[in-house]
């Protein structure tokens, strides 16, 4: 626009200066008052028209819908701060996550070492209860002959090799099942020749087994076994049949009464 103005004054100062010269001509200094003159009268009018050109201009752009460039830099600029600071919210939220997550992980980590451990001591307590097991011999001391009686007798047994969970007692000669379960229990017998020897496990005074042995002279010997099913409570213990005799010695213990548990039962 600035520059169709400049072209259109000066096409008008070149079509005076040529009139001038066929009417009757001017000189230089008075050519160069003139185009002076003109420009002085026309440099106002064009300012004050590039000017309103410009706020027309503007306000055509503005009544177009053309952002001004500052205003959409500022908004543009408010919207990076926001974003940063909506990053940093996350990144706090995240770092908090995480805190929660591991401390939940360690706790959950303690608590499966804590119920291991537990288990591990349960297990063991379980198999301590289950580890039940006894041997004893007949007599703690000497040499002597049991027998014979004129009715059944219970033998205690009281040299005690073994007796894991207590469940045998050497003064009554019981054992009594501390578990529910399938036991394993035997008898061996000696004695001399002449009177026959019979020993026999009972149940809760139920005869089970029996070992026995007959000899006219020299020595006997004889033993058995038998797998029973105990509840809890129930009592085995031997019984030297009447009418019979067995001998035993404190070395070498030649009777003797053992027991175990081989599984418990539910």
């Amino acid at each position: 626009m600035k520059a169709l103005v400049c072209i259109l004054l000066l096409l008008e100062t070149f079509v005076f200066v040529v009139q001038q010269q066929v009417d009757g001509g001017l000189n230089e200094k008075e050519i160069g008052q003139q185009i002076s003159s003109e420009g002085g009268r026309q440099n106002q009018p064009q300012t004050d028209t590039l000017r309103d050109e410009a706020s027309t201009d503007s306000k055509q752009n503005y009544n177009m819908g053309i952002p001004d460039i500052y205003t959409a830099l500022r908004e543009l600029a408010a919207i990076v701060t926001e974003q940063k600071a909506n990053i940093r919210a996350l990144q706090t939220q995240l770092r908090e996550q995480q805190t929660f997550i591991l401390e939940e992980m360690n706790k959950k980590n303690e608590e499966m070492s804590n119920l291991t451990l537990s288990q591990v001591e349960e297990l063991k307590k379980e198999n301590r209860d289950r580890e039940i097991a006894f041997s004893a011999g007949l007599i703690q001391h000497g040499y002597r002959n049991i027998g014979p009686y004129t009715t059944d007798f219970t033998l205690t047994y009281k040299k005690v090799f073994t007796n894991i969970g207590d469940a045998y007692s050497p003064f009554t000669g019981f054992f009594t099942a501390p578990l529910k379960g399938a036991y394993m229990f035997r008898i061996s017998i000696h004695g001399p020749g002449g009177i026959p020897a019979n020993v026999s496990i009972y149940k809760n005074g139920e005869h089970m087994v029996t070992a026995r042995d007959v000899q006219a002279q020299e020595q006997l010997n004889a033993s058995n076994g038998v797998v029973l099913i105990l509840e809890v409570g129930d009592v085995v213990y031997v019984r030297l049949g009447f009418g019979t005799r067995i001998s035993d010695s404190y070395e070498n213990s030649y009777n003797t009464f053992s027991g175990f548990l081989l599984f418990p039962l539910s």
